[in-house]
């Protein structure tokens, strides 16, 4: 297995994504690609005393900043994330795993590395962590305005990735809605749910309100990127404000000081349970080979996180189940 990684995306590169390439060799069994500035990267190995065994780097010596428009990845071929993408697609790795701009990696896995046969928009599919269990967007922020039919596309391909990356069998599909009646929502959300009622290569469960998303409702949740992003968000935010919130009630008094040191066991299983860090990236369903995208302020653990990720999509059947599934749509 070979990973190959953008050495220069995100926020914390190179530094936490070289020690998270590091430990994916030591953790993961797996050849590393890191590519980049190669002068940067190698700084880091010596500076860090970190071991080069098994990690190959390939200079580029252009960056996509996150400001720039999605469509510079065709422009800036000399870029860690484009020459990233070409190596995919020539065969030299197994997967793709960057932390850099999401509009950019979605354009340049679309131009490069295709989408799959039958498949016309590929979708981001984060995992979504709560105390009740997982689920995945789809889409989580690739496609801003989508039909009907982009939506029913999200469902199969959400379906057979959740079943083929948790085994999760006949997996619940929910469509995200102000309201649980079939007439709620936007005309688009309205025509939507009669086409996933009647695909019978789904098991859809009906609409899910906000309220009830964080509460196991149903293992795929379909929407436009548009929405899925701001649910995303939103669940992020509270997760963190939440446990921010605990913490500073914990720190009160010597009272609650003790009640930590009682409870602080089971506050770190129920944090590590809603972690973004502990599930990796959200995966680009529909392309044609495996692409990750690492949240953009990933430090060593969620990168590394993104990379097993990786090596479980690419050890995974799931790209031709997709295409199985989305044949003849």
């Amino acid at each position: 297995m070979k990973i190959i990684v953008d050495g220069m995306g995100g926020d914390n590169a190179p530094l936490e994504i070289v020690k998270a390439c590091v430990q994916s060799v030591e953790q993961l069994d797996t050849d590393i690609v890191i590519v980049g500035k190669q002068e940067k990267i190698e700084e880091v190995f010596a500076k860090e005393g970190l071991s080069k065994n098994r990690i190959e780097i390939v200079d580029a010596q252009e960056e996509i900043l996150m400001e720039d428009e999605p469509i510079s990845v065709r422009h800036k071929k000399e870029s860690s994330m484009a020459k990233g993408l070409y190596l995919l697609k020539d065969g030299a790795g197994d997967a793709f795993v960057s932390a850099g701009n999401s509009g950019a990696l979605l354009v340049g896995s679309t131009l490069f590395v295709r989408c799959i046969k039958g498949v016309k928009r590929a979708a981001f599919a984060p995992t979504i962590c709560s105390i009740h269990g997982k689920f995945i967007l789809a889409d989580g922020g690739a496609n801003i305005e989508c039909t009907p039919e982009m939506l029913d596309l999200f469902a199969r391909m959400g379906s057979v990735y959740i079943k083929g990356m948790f085994g999760v069998e006949n997996p619940r599909v929910g469509l995200a809605n102000n309201g649980a009646e079939e007439s709620k929502g936007l005309p688009m959300y309205v025509e939507a749910h009669k086409l996933l009622k009647e695909d019978d290569k789904i098991n859809f469960i009906g609409n899910v309100e906000g309220r009830d998303v964080m509460y196991n409702k149903c293992d795929v949740l379909v929407c436009d990127g548009f929405t899925g992003n701001f649910i995303l968000k939103c669940t992020e935010g509270a997760a963190l404000m939440v446990f921010g919130a605990v913490k500073d009630v914990f720190k009160t008094n010597l009272r609650t000081k003790i009640a930590y040191l009682l409870a602080s066991k089971e506050v770190g299983i129920m944090k590590k349970k809603v972690d973004y860090k502990e599930v990796g990236g959200a995966v680009l369903l529909g392309i044609s080979k495996p692409v990750v995208k690492a949240h953009g302020s990933s430090d060593q653990r969620a990168f590394f996180g993104a990379i097993r990720q990786a090596v479980n999509f690419a050890n995974s059947t799931i790209i031709e189940d997709i295409e199985k599934s989305v044949a003849n749509n």
